[in-house]
């Protein structure tokens, strides 16, 4: 999505607010928003992989805000150039606040050999939005200064999706570029597209028909979904699951999409969890979804195997923290690239 000369990169709509100038971002079409479970409908106004992506001439100043309902009612946004990491960071709450970005002066002085193995241009401002428990949902108000989206050799040339828990959506590592698909993107030299959705990754219809009908991703993985353990039994997990997996596979018959088993959590090691608790059957019920499948680009992943010990989680012992999310980052990307090389 385009708007003002940016790109709104991982933005599917942008609303009007009532009581305030500007625009509300939201991850995807309202139509697909409205249509997914309660939780889920709010969880896609936060802006998880969320970036405001242009190439200035000069300084610019970015106004933004956050909206009530956030799990902090103050977000970091942070700005990298290309793959690089700025010393940018603002704090911005619900009063509208200036991100003021100018080209570092180094980046202007680069030897074009050491831009052109790199995914991305460091040319190219990347204003990243605060995502799950980092923030609220965020408010574009307006851009000052001069300005052009990216363009095509500007950004990668392939895309990752990834559909998934609040593990996906990334919601206890510090910054948005620490967690575990961010971390997957930057080793596929991809860009991602975040879905996760936290507490609530139900594996709607709906977003099984959003993901199947986009045009704009080159591999999917699909996290599914520790959500669903205690809130629906294990034959409607199976059902959606397969359903979900049908219905994007099926869409896009030469593109990977990869189903991911629940990762290691406090179920699989605490003593006074029972053994044979739900997330094992959970995970049986998916792996016999994949074996039993038609499509051949559907494959299998078992979460726990991406992180094999509980070293690097939160001491909630189900969110990996950034230690973990860089294992995870790891793990995945060395299985998916055979993948996308194929």
């Amino acid at each position: 999505m385009h708007h003002d000369r940016i790109q709104f990169h991982n933005v599917g709509d942008v609303r009007s607010v009532e009581d305030r100038d500007g625009k509300a971002l939201q991850r995807v079409p309202e139509a697909i928003r409205t249509a997914l479970n309660e939780g889920a409908q709010s969880r896609m106004r936060h802006p998880a992989g969320v970036e405001l992506r242009f190439v200035p001439e000069g300084p610019v100043k970015v106004t933004l805000s956050t909206l009530p309902g956030g799990s902090a009612s103050v977000g970091t946004v942070r700005v990298f150039w290309g793959p690089i990491q700025g010393t940018t960071e603002v704090q911005v709450g619900q009063s509208p606040t200036a991100v003021e970005v100018s080209m570092p002066e180094k980046l202007t002085d680069l030897d074009p050999s050491a831009r052109q193995d790199l995914a991305f241009d460091p040319r190219v401002c990347r204003i990243q939005l605060p995502g799950e428990h980092r923030g609220g949902p965020m408010v574009y108000h307006g851009l000052d200064g001069n300005v052009r989206p990216p363009r095509e050799g500007e950004l990668p040339d392939r895309r990752y999706l990834a559909y998934g828990t609040s593990i996906t959506e990334g919601e206890a590592p510090l910054g948005e570029h620490l967690n575990y698909v961010s971390q997957t993107a930057r080793r596929l030299n991809a860009d991602l597209l975040n879905l996760g959705s936290c507490g609530t990754a139900y594996c709607d219809s709906a977003m099984a028909d959003h993901i199947a009908e986009r045009e704009d991703w080159d591999i999917a993985t699909l996290s599914l979904s520790v959500n669903m353990v205690g809130t629906f039994p294990p034959e409607e997990f199976r059902k959606r699951a397969e359903e979900m997996i049908d219905r994007i596979a099926s869409a896009h018959p030469d593109k990977p999409v990869v189903a991911i088993t629940i990762f290691r959590n406090a179920r699989d090691v605490c003593q006074s969890e029972d053994p044979e608790a739900m997330c094992e059957r959970f995970r049986e019920e998916l792996r016999e979804i994949v074996a039993e499948s038609s499509h051949e680009n559907v494959s299998l992943l078992e979460g726990p195997e991406l992180l094999p010990t509980i070293e690097g989680l939160t001491t909630d012992l189900v969110h990996p923290g950034d230690n973990a999310m860089i294992t995870m980052g790891e793990n995945l990307a060395s299985e998916l690239q055979p993948l996308l090389e194929d």
